[in-house]
Parts: C-alpha cells; structure tokens; sequence
C-alpha cells in the first residue's frame, strides 16, 4: 500500500481528496490506529490468559463457536459465542497471523474509516463467519478472528476499488488465503483419495473465511456508498440491516440440521 500510494496518479490522489472531504467526521483524529491496537490487546491478553494450566481448555470451550449452543432445546442457549470466537486461538501461530494482518491492514483501513467504523466492520465481519459456519458446517466447532481479519479485506477490496487504487494485490492475496486450505486439502488426499475428510483435517475454517469476506464486502459496498455527512443515518440503517439479515440467516441451520 505504501509503493501504491507513493505511484498514485494525479486522479487516484483526487479520488482520496474527494472521499476524505466527503465521508462523515473521522473519530481517530490523529489518525492513530486506535481501535485496532486495542483488538490486539484484548486478544493477546484473551490468550495469554488461555495459557495459564488449568484455565487454557475452560477459556476455549467458554468463548468457542459451536453452532449447537445457538439452540435452546439443546439445553445451552449461549448466542455471544457468535462474537467471542474472535477471541480465542488454538496456538501461537494461530493467533500470530492473524494478529499480524489486523495491524497491517488496520494501520491503514482505520484511519480512512473511522475507529467506530472499523470496529463496526470487525464486528459485522466475526458475526458474518459464525453465521457461514453454523450454515456450512453447524457441527464444527471453531476458534479465531479469521472471518474478522477476511471481512477487512473484503471492505479494503471494495474500497479501494471506489478511490482508484490498484486491487489487484489485495485480490491476489485474498485468493491466496482462501484457497491455501483446499490446495493443502488436495494435495494431502492424494494418497488416500477422500478430499472432504483431508479439508476437515487441515483445521482452517473455510466456510469462516468465506462469510467474513461477503460480509465484509457488503460492509465496505454501505461505507462507500454512504460517506456524506449527510447520509450518516443511512449508513447506521444498512448497518443495523446487515446485523439483522445474519441474525435472521440463523434460522436455516435450525430449521434444517438441528
């Protein structure tokens, strides 16, 4: 992003003028990735609390999402796990990465947004990948924030798209991370031929990465659409609708697996 902004032409920069001047008050005035540098915080503390013997395994099953807990007649109604799975890894490398690409892309989606926005928008992102689980793959249990850090790329994606920027980089590595799992899964199943169990086998939630991306898209689609001051209460709407809509998709693995 930086050798981008370094060969922007005379009309990119004009397009970034153009959607600075016009998108509603910036809360992170100093430009400072707030609200980004706290998510990390609180993640790492999350973990490292998760590592202390005897608290590890009762953290994880407390914070976990599985999709069976959103059914009350299961016994156990338990619907914050939809957002608490962002918060809990299943190691150090788990964590690492995905930490390490919230701060690379918050650094600079952040202050283009807004602290709130872009917490709305990290939010909107861990709810999306829980919903795609619990309709792909309602039995799985998951950990992590990677349907969070899939639905920046999705918002930076179609963002940057809108100012002019070259997506293709952004593209590429999308595609990359959402296809790593499967090339592995592939590659693993050619000795035993069962390509289904080899991708359960690899431990990296797809379907996640998948609803965290769409949601994520559909997210940056409302920012870019909606950044006069003037259509600030447009764009709490299409928020509180996208809210809604996942909420409500929560009805199909009910209605069909349970």
């Amino acid at each position: 992003m930086a050798q981008q902004r370094a060969a922007e032409t005379p009309a990119q920069k004009k397009a970034e003028r153009r959607w600075a001047s016009s998108r509603p008050l910036v809360a992170v005035s100093s430009g400072r990735p707030v609200a980004t540098l706290a998510i990390i915080a609180i993640t790492g503390l999350v973990y490292i609390i998760g590592i202390i013997p005897g608290l590890g395994s009762i953290l994880s099953s407390a914070l976990l999402f599985y999709g069976p807990y959103l059914v009350p007649q299961f016994g156990s109604f338990e619907p914050w796990r939809l957002l608490t799975v962002s918060l809990v890894h299943s190691g150090f490398f788990h964590i690492g990465l995905n930490m390490l690409a919230l701060w690379f892309i918050g650094r600079n989606l952040e202050p283009l947004l807004g602290r709130w926005r872009f917490v709305a928008l990290y939010v909107l992102g861990t709810l999306g990948g829980s919903v795609a689980v619990a309709l792909i793959a309602p039995l799985t249990p998951v950990v992590g924030a990677s349907g969070a850090i899939f639905a920046l790329f999705g918002a930076l994606l179609v963002i940057g798209r809108h100012i002019g920027a070259d997506i293709r980089v952004i593209a590429v590595l999308i595609g990359i991370n959402f296809a790593w799992p499967f090339v592995v899964a592939l590659i693993t199943s050619i000795g035993t031929g069962d390509f289904v169990a080899a991708l359960n086998g690899v431990g990296v939630s797809w379907q996640a990465h998948l609803g965290g991306l769409i949601t994520g898209a559909v997210v940056g689609l409302i920012y870019a659409r909606t950044r006069l001051a003037r259509q600030k209460s447009l764009q709490i709407g299409l928020l509180v609708a996208v809210a809604v809509a996942l909420l409500g998709l929560l009805v199909v693995p009910v209605l069909v697996y349970y």
